[in-house]
C-alpha cells in the first residue's frame, strides 16, 4: 500500500519530472544521431549502454539481487518498452522535437485505463478531468490538419501515438513490479531483455557508427537509463494513474531544446497547450485516490521488498 501523505506524492512526481527531463535530454542526442545512423542502429546502442551501466552494480551486489519470482511481467515490461523505442525514436527523428515529447506523452491517456483494467485502481473523478485537460493541451499544441488522413494525423504522429501507448503498457506494469521487486533489479532486467530484443534487427540493419556518433549513442545511454531509474522511483512511492500526468513536463523540456538547438518556434498554442498540461498535473496531484482492489488472480501478498532487499541511492552507481 502507498503512503498518500503529500510529501510522498511530491516526491514521487519530482522523480517522474526528473526522469522527462533526462528523457527530453536524450531526445536531443537521438534527433542528431539520426542524421548519421538507422534507427535499429540508434535503439541497439541505447539499449547496450544501459545494460553496461547496470552491470556494476550487478557484479557489486551479486547474481542473489537479481533473482525473480515474475520473469513474464519482466519480459512484457522490456517487449512493450522497446516496442514503444523504435517508434519514439522515430519520431524524434521525423517531428519537431516538442511534438514528438508530446507523442510520447499520450501515454498518460492510457495509463488510467489500463492500470483500471489490469491492477484494478479506482480513479477519481477529478483526476478523469485532469487528464482531460492535459489531452485539450496536447490537442491544442498538435494542431490536427484535416488535409492529413487519419482524422489529421500524419502516419509519423500516428507511429509516435502507437508509441505512447505500449509507453503506458511499460509504465504501469513497472507499476505492478513495484510491489515485489526493487528498484535496481527492474532496471536491470529491462536492460537485458530489451538490449536482447534490439540485437535482432542488426542482421539486416547494421552500420558502423562514426567516433563522434558514438559518443552521441553514449550519451544516449546514460541520459536513458538515469531517466528509466528516475521514472521507476517514481512509479514506486505513487500509484501510476496519479503519477502519469507529471509526464507532461517533457512538453515543456522538449520545446525548450528544440527552440535552443534548431530554432523551432515557441508558439502561442504551445504556450496555451503547456499551461493546459501544467494545470491537468496540478489537478491530478489534489484528486482523491483510492488503493487498487485485487482481484482473485492478484490476491496474493503484495508486501513491497524490505528496505535491506532494495538497493539506495548510494547503492546504485550514480551513472545509472
Amino acid at each position: 500500500m502507498f503512503d498518500d501523505r503529500p510529501q510522498q506524492l511530491l516526491l514521487g512526481a519530482a522523480f517522474i519530472v526528473l526522469g522527462e527531463l533526462c528523457f527530453a535530454s536524450m531526445g536531443v542526442g537521438i534527433r542528431i544521431v539520426s542524421s548519421e545512423l538507422p534507427n535499429v542502429m540508434v535503439v541497439f546502442g541505447r539499449n547496450l549502454i544501459g545494460l553496461m551501466l547496470v552491470a556494476p552494480w550487478l557484479l557489486r551486489h551479486g547474481i542473489g539481487d537479481v533473482k525473480t519470482k515474475v520473469p513474464g511481467l519482466h519480459l512484457l515490461r522490456a517487449a512493450a518498452g522497446v516496442a514503444a523505442m523504435y517508434c519514439f525514436f522515430y519520431a524524434i527523428a521525423e517531428l519537431p522535437l516538442a511534438e514528438a515529447m508530446l507523442l510520447k506523452l499520450t501515454a498518460p491517456i492510457f495509463i488510467p485505463l489500463i492500470a483500471i483494467a489490469w491492477l484494478h485502481e479506482r480513479v477519481s473523478g477529478l483526476l478523469w478531468v485532469a487528464l482531460g485537460i492535459g489531452f485539450a493541451g496536447v490537442i491544442l499544441i498538435l494542431e490536427p490538419d484535416p488535409s492529413q488522413h487519419w482524422a489529421g494525423v500524419s502516419p509519423v504522429a500516428l507511429i509516435g501515438l502507437l508509441g505512447g501507448v505500449l509507453a503506458a503498457v511499460a509504465k504501469v506494469t513497472v507499476r505492478r513490479l513495484s510491489r515485489s521487486e526493487p528498484t535496481g533489479r527492474i532496471v536491470f532486467y529491462f536492460a537485458l531483455i530489451a538490449g536482447s530484443i534490439s540485437t535482432l534487427p542488426l542482421f539486416w540493419g547494421w552500420q558502423t557508427p562514426t567516433p563522434i556518433a558514438l559518443l552521441w549513442l553514449l550519451g544516449i545511454g546514460i541520459a536513458a537509463t538515469l531517466g528509466q531509474l528516475a521514472l521507476t522511483r517514481g512509479l514506486s512511492l505513487a500509484p501510476a494513474s496519479r503519477m502519469g500526468a507529471f509526464g507532461y513536463f517533457s512538453v515543456v523540456f522538449g520545446a525548450g531544446y528544440g527552440w535552443l538547438f534548431w530554432g523551432e518556434p515557441m508558439t502561442l498554442t504551445l504556450v496555451l497547450g503547456t499551461l493546459l498540461i501544467a494545470a491537468g498535473g496540478l489537478l491530478a496531484s489534489r484528486s482523491r485516490h483510492v488503493e487498487p482492489v485485487l482481484s482473485p488472480e492478484c490476491a496474493i501478498p503484495q508486501r513491497p521488498a524490505s528496505r535491506s532487499n532494495r538497493p539506495s541511492a548510494t547503492e546504485m552507481p550514480s551513472s545509472q
